[in-house]
């Protein structure tokens, strides 16, 4: 036995050093167990939590539109066939696949910003039509700037204008549509890497081009070219489409994103009369394989295997400053937090996080969505953000990672309403279809179907029937509850101050 002060305290130490080990081995083992049983428990019930399961089958090189000469142009400058990071990138490379209907910031936001009173973006859920004028005032101002858009000595018509400004395109689009033909698409994404280190760049390039389409649509609609706009919007479905099997919630936010863009021409196209019974019937068809309370699951789900394993990756490495190379992730949010927290907290402090984020799913996150009844609970996101605040009260270890628990109402309803679009989009093509045949519409949305659609979609917030009735003007009110589960009177409310629309007062409406 030590007799000197300085051999005591480090017995005493290294004897709280040793029962410090043993309580933490202890606390690993047993928070590990719980860990483990609740992944066994839901994986017999056929969850699945290795991002492993969520990667899309290989695709053969001939058969992947992904890999065709003019989409490999979104990603080629940075990756190989692989998706392997090209080290250094390619710097004389053409992006062929670069659509955009504005000029790049550096020529156009001058402008842009000096003439704010321009609205150039249509929006079907607000009832606004694509300013063809303005897009044509726009186009005619950039040619005085620029050359990338050709404009005609006079003015033409805006909607011939418009696409003669965009027929610089003409080229690259009908080579998509003509890659578009091959129905299997993986994007060469490197999944042999962490999950939270995928490069996505390809998805900025189709979602401009979608969004380039919709004006190009639009102004066909308005030129009495409603075959090729039809063309566009399938073309625009096939580029939204093509990412459908990716295991990533920022991925399918993008074709939320790019949904809104594919439904604008066709509310256009509905309101001025412009479709014709089978083109109706072609956009039902396409608009029906569309699933976005399907995709919410998915995504969810995957997002879930990212976090699982970015919270593993840091339990078994604890170097926090790795993830500053991270293309794709949320890593600036880890920045305030202290560095020693994630380097010399015990293993069971990672196991308790992934319990508690997994715990979250089951409860709150996928139930908010019912696939099989196509129903959406709002109110379910905003019990588990009040869960999670009463969480982060509790003062804990656990805490610091608390912002895995992030918000599941932004995502949730982005997704509700896409789908929601799609309903009302697909009940208004049945509403013309029947316009078309009667001269008017019909005094209840009953009468449509199985003549103009199979079924009429209900409302998925609530389940209940979509709200409908026709106006002195003979035309109709169509409109889902919205976010809010209120009915509202089929009103569009926005913020106070701003031009977003307030979902808390609001209906989601289309307007004939």
């Amino acid at each position: 036995m030590p007799k000197s002060k300085t051999g005591r305290a480090l017995l005493i130490f290294g004897i709280l050093l040793l029962l410090g080990g043993v309580f933490y081995g202890l606390s690993d083992s047993k928070t590990k167990h719980d860990l483990e049983n609740f992944k066994r428990e839901w994986e017999a019930k056929g969850e699945r939590f290795d991002f492993k399961d969520f990667i899309p089958p290989p695709v053969p090189d001939d058969q992947n539109f992904a890999l065709t000469p003019i989409v490999a142009t979104s990603y080629e400058w940075v990756l190989d066939k692989q998706g392997h990071e090209l080290k250094p990138h390619r710097t004389n490379f053409v992006e062929r696949i670069r659509m955009e209907k504005y000029a790049p910031d550096e020529i156009g936001r001058d402008y842009l910003y000096t003439n704010q009173d321009l609205h150039l973006e249509g929006n079907w859920a607000e009832g606004q039509l694509t300013d063809l004028k303005e897009w044509q005032q726009y186009y005619r101002a950039m040619s005085a700037i620029t050359n990338l858009f050709a404009v005609p000595p006079q003015p033409q018509s805006p909607a011939a204008d418009v696409l003669l400004a965009l027929s610089k395109y003409d080229s690259p689009i009908e080579e998509l549509r003509s890659a578009s033909r091959l129905t299997n698409s993986r994007f060469p994404l490197n999944y042999d890497a962490a999950p939270f280190q995928v490069f996505l760049m390809h998805l900025a390039y189709l979602r401009n081009c979608v969004e380039t389409l919709q004006l190009r649509a639009s102004a066909e609609l308005a030129n009495g070219q409603s075959q090729n706009a039809l063309e566009n919007i399938n073309l625009s479905l096939r580029l939204l489409d093509s990412t459908r099997s990716e295991p990533s919630l920022i991925t399918h936010l993008i074709r939320v994103r790019m949904i809104n863009s594919v439904i604008q021409p066709i509310w256009e196209g509905l309101k001025n009369h412009e479709w014709s019974d089978l083109q109706l019937v072609e956009l039902d068809k396409k608009l029906s394989e569309l699933d976005f309370l399907a995709d919410y699951a998915f995504a969810m789900r995957s997002a879930r295997a990212t976090l699982i394993a970015a919270i593993e990756e840091m339990r078994r490495h604890r170097d926090l400053f790795k993830y500053s190379d991270m293309p794709y992730s949320a890593h600036n949010n880890f920045k305030p937090l202290p560095w020693l927290v994630f380097y010399l907290a015990p293993s069971s402090v990672y196991y308790h996080v992934e319990l508690d984020y997994l715990k979250q799913y089951p409860n709150w996150v996928l139930p908010i969505m019912n696939v099989e009844q196509r129903i959406v609970v709002p109110s379910l996101t905003t019990n588990f953000e009040i869960a999670v605040d009463e969480f982060e009260k509790y003062r804990s270890p656990h805490n610091f990672f608390a912002i895995f628990m992030g918000s599941v109402g932004y995502p949730a309803r982005k997704f509700a309403f896409a789908q929601s679009s799609i309903d009302l989009a697909r009940t208004a093509c049945a509403l013309e279809q029947y316009h078309l045949v009667h001269g008017e519409f019909p005094e209840t949305l009953s009468a449509l179907a199985p003549q103009f659609i199979a079924q009429v979609p209900h409302d998925i917030i609530g389940g209940l029937p979509l709200h409908y009735r026709r106006t002195a003007d003979g035309k109709f009110l169509l409109y889902s509850v919205g976010w809010n589960e209120k009915d509202d009177g089929g009103v569009v409310v926005h913020r106070e101050g701003f031009s977003s629309v307030d979902d808390n007062r609001s209906d989601w409406v289309w307007r004939n």
